[in-house]
């Protein structure tokens, strides 16, 4: 990635954040056998002799779209409370194998991440389990085509994989899922967007909106389902109205 590559991602700027589209198939930080990742690359949004920014949350590493970062110590202590209060709004396009049954609903479905016995710290799983923590994600069905559906979906809570394993749980596994779906499958073409994030990070503050647009790999399966290109660079999906998931 070169430094006009990465700033032509930027979707928002200010003096306290920044919100970037971040490329589906990047990690963001460096894990495992993980080298080439995001973090390397945010000096280059430095300003002339500044610190560089910093990740504000995570994004998996084949999930693309809206990525907040924090540009100052308050910034991301308070984005980080945000987080963890619930008051980022989050929605995420998805394209599904197979249709919900229902056009709209709610998927409340404990997660558990465990490691294996004797296994290495980087290799954990994660399972539906009512031992687990709290996870839950409103869904809303764009439209379908081809016994494959467009979701989007506004998790209430930030569990590792919480929209791959509810959309497998109800029967609609992710386009390109490797892990969840009925079989296994390399990763790399995961058809999950991280569509936009709305927030205010104090009361005298101006609301933060940013809107990514899909990437490559998603437009002929969205096209499919009934999304135009005209609707991707507009937003015509709908940013939620107010500030909060759920």
């Amino acid at each position: 990635m070169t430094p006009d590559s990465l700033r032509a991602r930027v979707l928002h700027q200010d003096e306290r954040c920044f919100v970037i589209d971040k490329p589906a198939g990047l990690a963001v930080h460096k894990a495992g056998r993980i080298t080439d990742h995001l973090d390397l690359y945010l000096p280059y949004l430095a300003e002339a002799g500044g610190e560089a920014p910093k990740l504000a949350h995570r994004l998996d590493r084949d999930t693309a779209g809206c990525l907040i970062l924090g540009r100052t110590p308050w910034a991301l202590k308070r984005l980080g409370q945000m987080f963890a209060a619930g008051h980022v709004g989050k929605t995420y396009w998805a394209v599904a194998d197979g249709i919900p049954q229902d056009d709209a609903g709610t998927i409340d479905l404990p997660l558990l991440k465990s490691i294996e016995p004797g296994a290495p710290r980087s290799s954990w799983t994660i399972r539906p389990d009512p031992a687990g923590q709290p996870a839950v994600t409103d869904y809303r069905v764009l439209g379908t085509g081809g016994g494959r559906s467009w979701l989007e979906l506004r998790p209430r809570t930030g569990r590792t994989h919480q929209i791959r394993l509810h959309c497998a749980a109800i029967g609609c596994p992710l386009v390109g899922e490797p892990f969840y779906g009925p079989e296994r499958r390399p990763p790399g073409n995961l058809h999950l967007l991280a569509r936009s994030v709305r927030f205010r990070m104090a009361s005298d503050h101006p609301e933060v909106v940013a809107v990514a647009p899909p990437p490559e790999h998603m437009r002929s399966g969205l096209a499919a389902c009934g999304w135009t290109d005209e609707e991707g660079r507009e937003g015509g999906a709908r940013v939620p109205a107010g500030g909060l998931a759920c």
